[in-house]
């Protein structure tokens, strides 16, 4: 199963961020440490907003949920992409960066205890 699970933004307030979403929208937020927030959007969708400059994206960067990272790993690599960021662990899961062809990037991940 490969979806579409989130956005993460970078910003200079995860906390304005969210709370603006909040106020707009009624949705809820998580904080995963002091300069992330996640906003749950409903339906297994979320907004991420990374306030750390040397860990947010550039731009806004979707991300996408698949079952076998590494698997992913090599048909992004087979199918001409470079990876940007190597795979790493966060609080709920493993991820890693990748750029396709067309210069945009993207990331993908595995919940925890999952391929």
């Amino acid at each position: 199963m490969n979806k579409f699970t989130m956005v993460e933004f970078p910003t200079s307030s995860a906390g304005r961020s969210a709370r603006f979403l909040g106020a707009v929208f009624g949705w809820a937020a998580t904080p995963y440490g002091p300069e992330y927030l996640d906003v749950d959007c409903g339906g297994g969708v979320s907004l991420g907003f990374q306030q750390d400059s040397s860990e947010a994206p550039a731009a806004p960067l979707a991300v996408i949920q698949v079952d076998d990272l590494d698997a992913t790993r090599e048909a992004v690599v087979e199918a001409g992409g470079t990876v940007t960021v190597e795979a790493f662990d966060f609080p709920g899961g493993r991820r890693f960066h990748f750029r396709e062809p067309g210069g945009n990037e993207l990331a993908v991940w595995v919940p925890v205890g999952q391929g």
